[in-house]
């Protein structure tokens, strides 16, 4: 695991995606505590290589436009506040099935690209009406579970839960993983509570939500990671979002390191989702260049990449507005919701 978690010296800038023709379901493997042992980061090495990669590697004009389209078609549509109502889950599924405005798509001449969000992300209340407001489109519909965000519910209720989203219509499911189990280095129980929701998916997509900014150090994210995927997670996510310190570069080239050595080890691939704290148009660039320099472009796809944001897409939209017409909108022309 060290090999593939530290960001080596000999070759710091250099592409190393993998040679992966097609996603493949992860089933999970048997925990391997030997290899969750072997885990070593060099933070340094790892925080040097993070702040590369984004000065070194860059887009611009029609590039920038088209990766900027990408990755409204990478993005997960949020809305997880106390204020919810179905109402709003309404208008958030009205702007997944059509993220950019007539004008902006005129502007850019891409009137007849389907371009849609990957999908909606709710609570269970409302995961109905979601799927409801998305009939007749591949969005999908996902639901945060388990106690979120903290992941302090009684397992049973939190395994109930995910049961109910998956029941109302969810197609995937966001868990949070208790975080004591990583500070007690409890990895059996880890690797348990996991496989318990990956059943309880059943079927649907079992997105793991690592709640890294809680996890202190980067070699608790990387072995939180590999047992993650041992267990069978689809997805790792970086946070829930509610955390001080959500999604970061570092963390998610851990993440990343992490889901490669699974890979190369299990012919497996597992998706990404950083989440909480991405709000700008050049702060998704900077997510899909580690994903391509780190994994690869099969991992550049709704399958295997999320971006956990809602906010980002108007500063998107402002972005290709701005392309297509020298003009930058104002806020209210391209309202979230």
């Amino acid at each position: 695991m060290g090999r593939s978690v530290q960001a080596r010296r000999d070759a710091p800038e250099r592409s190393v995606g993998l040679q992966v023709t097609q996603a493949t379901p992860n089933a999970g493997v048997p925990l391997n505590l030997e290899w969750v042992d072997e885990v070593r980061v060099n933070t340094s090495a790892v925080e040097r290589r993070a702040a590369t990669l984004v000065t070194r590697r860059t887009v611009k004009k029609d590039w920038q436009i088209a990766w900027l389209l990408k990755a409204i078609t990478c993005m997960d549509l949020t809305t997880l506040s106390g204020d919810d109502t179905h109402e709003r889950v309404r208008r958030l599924c009205a702007k997944a099935r059509s993220p950019l405005t007539e004008e902006v798509k005129a502007h850019l001449k891409i009137g007849e690209l389907p371009v849609q969000v990957a999908a909606v992300c709710v609570y269970h209340l409302f995961v109905a009406t979601a799927r409801r407001a998305l009939e007749g489109t591949d969005i999908k519909v996902a639901a945060v579970s388990t106690g979120f965000p903290a992941g302090l519910n009684a397992f049973e209720e939190r395994l109930a839960e995910v049961r109910s989203s998956v029941a109302a219509g969810a197609q995937e499911i966001d868990v949070v993983v208790t975080r004591a189990h990583v500070f007690g280095a409890e990895w059996q129980r880890l690797y348990e509570e996991v496989r318990a929701f990956k059943a309880a998916c059943a079927g649907a997509h079992c997105k793991v939500i690592l709640g890294t900014g809680d996890l202190a150090t980067l070699r608790n994210v990387g072995r939180a990671s590999l047992v993650a995927m041992m267990a069978g997670a689809d997805f790792i996510k970086t946070s829930t979002g509610k955390e001080s310190v959500n999604a970061t570069l570092p963390v998610g080239l851990t993440m990343t390191r992490a889901i490669r050595e699974y890979a190369e080890r299990t012919g497996t691939t597992v998706g990404f989702k950083p989440a909480g704290g991405i709000r700008t148009a050049k702060q998704s660039l900077d997510w899909l260049t580690l994903m391509k320099e780190e994994l690869g472009p099969v991992w550049l796809t709704p399958h295997l990449f999320r971006l956990g944001a809602s906010s980002m897409l108007s500063d998107i939209e402002r972005q290709l507005s701005f392309h297509g017409s020298g003009r930058y909108a104002a806020a209210y022309r391209q309202p979230l919701v």
